[in-house]
């Protein structure tokens, strides 16, 4: 890909990284809460969630698409660059914890079941030595889970700073809403700091672009309950006024 083409394409790529991410921070707490319960992953889901070169997985594209973001942005900040690294250190974490729990899942059971037979000296003491490297991968999983939770964390503080440089971005704000609850679930507390941040005083702001980007879609239905929650929000701001207008225009026109 071209620099001037990712450039010309940057409000997609903006999009896609923010869908990304919010998708990946869902699949991969659902794993993290498994550990916290039960000391384990899933190692196909993390499998398939990294992916491999032919067939890229979530978290891989992810981490492309932050790298074509943020290096070719020619206005991208050190929050950019943060990003850049903290997105691409959580795919590479999570290939490490990938390795570690397809251990756990293929050997664990084996040595545990060489501990409960009657073995030479000679070879039990080997099995005990070996079992205790074995539960050394668990506690390097923990550590890893720790580790990706707490970029996480970092790059939902990041992604609002970030973004606001793109709150004109239609394609964005028509993710924010249509996606509205696992924006709402990944971000938390933090999920109107992530509306100030980025849309100001202006909330509304985000319900407007989306609808706009809606109508020109042709889903005039979706369109109009984003407008219908700008109007909720700020029902005197020209721009709710004219876009209602323009789709009880359009609305009209339909009825038989």
């Amino acid at each position: 890909m071209s620099k001037a083409w990712i450039r010309a394409k940057l409000p997609e790529f903006v999009r896609d990284m923010f869908r990304t991410f919010c998708m990946a921070c869902k699949s991969l707490e659902e794993q993290f809460t498994s550990f916290d319960r039960e000391g384990a992953v899933t190692f196909t889901t993390l499998r398939d969630l990294v992916g491999q070169e032919m067939d890229k997985g979530l978290l891989w594209r992810m981490k492309d698409t932050a790298h074509h973001v943020f290096r070719n942005d020619p206005e991208t900040s050190l929050t950019g660059q943060f990003l850049d690294w903290g997105l691409g250190y959580i795919f590479h974490e999570t290939i490490k914890l990938k390795e570690d729990a397809y251990q756990a899942l293929t050997y664990a059971p084996w040595f545990l079941a060489l501990r409960g037979r009657d073995l030479p000296e000679d070879e039990r003491v080997v099995v005990e030595e070996l079992f205790h490297v074995l539960k050394q991968t668990e506690e390097s999983m923990r550590r890893e889970i720790d580790r990706i939770r707490f970029i996480m964390s970092q790059c939902r503080r990041l992604l609002p700073i970030y973004l606001a440089r793109h709150r004109e971005n239609a394609l964005l704000a028509r993710y924010m809403f249509s996606q509205n609850a696992l924006v709402r679930e990944v971000f938390g507390n933090d999920y109107e700091l992530l509306l100030t941040s980025v849309y100001g005083e202006h909330p509304e702001r985000m319900y407007i672009l989306a609808a706009q980007s809606l109508r020109l879609g042709g889903w005039v239905a979706e369109a109009s309950q984003a407008v219908q929650n700008a109007f909720a929000i700020n029902a005197t701001d020209r721009l709710v006024l004219q876009e209602k207008k323009i789709l009880d225009n359009w609305s009209a026109r339909m009825v038989p």
